[in-house]
């Protein structure tokens, strides 16, 4: 890999097989903390069934949810970015260790709100793209689309109107930017002391500077993720697997030595 210097921060150029060692590196680190994972994936499996319970009858509601919440997955994933951390630096793992990640500021003189205040705007990106999905159908279906039926009839199968396909182009122009800004963004500011906007930066330049890799990195979270979730019981699987490979992405695309760590979370 080739290194690029950036202030306080080196960009890798990554080979375009990159994200499948990442799946790799990924499970390895579900399996050596399990119990853990599967809490994640659990959590994740629980709410797509809540999810499927209350917008079953609302289906344009409910499509716009399940690939919404993508949006805010890496923020789910942040207890497993910790763990990989620790893993990797082979210090001892436990949910304590999740809990003091998102918690350990509280008490200290210096709190430190980056995590949470990120972990909003995804929240409200999220959201958005629900309600632009939801008015979009709604504007748009020949029919109302009140059950999954609905959806695959009127949507998917209407070869006649393409809502489906401007459909996924508007959700791939909205994700796309939201990707960019994420995929490397939370493990950062997990691992480093960076301003959240300076780790955008960060992410967008890995983006720029490896756009195939990239790009086969979000086709691979999407349909995994999309998978569990239509799957409900895969992401007990699916979302550890993902997330802690989304950690070995993080340091497999940034250098930030020079920066100082961010300890809290850290046994």
């Amino acid at each position: 890999m080739t290194r690029h210097h950036t202030p306080q921060v080196e960009i890798q150029t990554l080979p375009l097989d990159a994200p499948w060692r990442w799946l790799q590196k990924g499970w390895q680190d579900f399996k050596q903390a399990p119990l853990i994972g599967l809490l994640h994936g659990l959590g994740v499996s629980l709410f797509g069934f809540l999810l499927l319970v209350i917008a079953f009858d609302e289906f344009w509601l409910l499509a716009g949810a399940f690939t919404g919440f993508l949006a805010v997955a890496p923020v789910v994933a942040v207890g497993l970015y910790a763990v990989s951390r620790a893993l990797e630096n082979q210090q001892p793992v436990s949910l304590g260790l999740v809990f003091r990640t998102w918690w350990s500021w509280r008490g200290t003189p210096h709190h430190d709100w980056r995590l949470v205040r990120f972990g909003l705007l995804l929240c409200l990106s999220g959201t958005g793209w629900v309600l632009t999905s939801a008015a979009f159908i709604t504007l748009f279906s020949p029919h109302p689309v009140e059950q999954p039926l609905d959806f695959l009839r009127y949507v998917v199968l209407a070869g006649d109107n393409h809502v489906f396909e401007f459909w996924w182009m508007l959700g791939v122009a909205l994700a796309a930017p939201v990707f960019a800004s994420t995929v490397v963004t939370l493990p950062l500011l997990l691992d480093r002391k960076i301003p959240i906007l300076e780790a955008v930066l960060v992410s967008w330049k890995v983006v720029m500077q490896n756009p195939l890799p990239m790009a086969l990195w979000a086709i691979l979270i999407m349909f995994s993720s999309l998978l569990g979730l239509l799957g409900l019981a895969g992401s007990v699987i699916v979302v550890p697997v993902l997330g802690h490979a989304s950690w070995h992405a993080y340091r497999d695309s940034v250098r930030a030595d020079a920066l100082p760590l961010r300890t809290q979370g850290l046994p």
